[in-house]
């Protein structure tokens, strides 16, 4: 499961540039693997890995398209087989405070909740 030093390294090198620190990975407390599809690392200790290539890329608009073309789950982030949200421990980012925010309590089923508007 991940901790609040996963959330603080994920933080970190997405706020600091590659070009200008020598090794922002390791300072993070990350560690990385070369991902075979993409050309990018993947971070060994975070327990889900979306492997995407760009598509497009708007300068104007800053508004990056991407194929997803690999997913990843480590082990310990499963139940039966499936991905566990509550072992995964997504975060979300709060654009209005700032913040980011663990997700986790299921409140509906997708596809399902609403049907019983119809």
């Amino acid at each position: 499961m991940a901790d609040a030093a996963h959330f603080a390294g994920c933080d970190y090198v997405g706020i600091v540039s590659g070009n200008n620190t020598e090794d922002k990975f390791a300072k993070a407390g990350f560690t990385a693997a070369k991902s075979e599809l993409v050309n990018a690392p993947i971070i060994n200790e975070l327990a889900v890995c979306m492997e995407c290539r760009v598509i497009s890329y708007d300068e104007e608009t800053c508004i990056l398209r991407g194929e997803i073309v690999n997913v990843s789950v480590d082990e310990f982030a499963l139940t039966d087989g499936k991905v566990d949200v509550s072992k995964a421990a997504p975060i979300c980012f709060d654009p209005f405070n700032r913040a980011y925010h663990v997700i986790g309590e299921k409140v509906g089923d997708a596809w399902g909740s609403g049907k019983g508007l119809m």
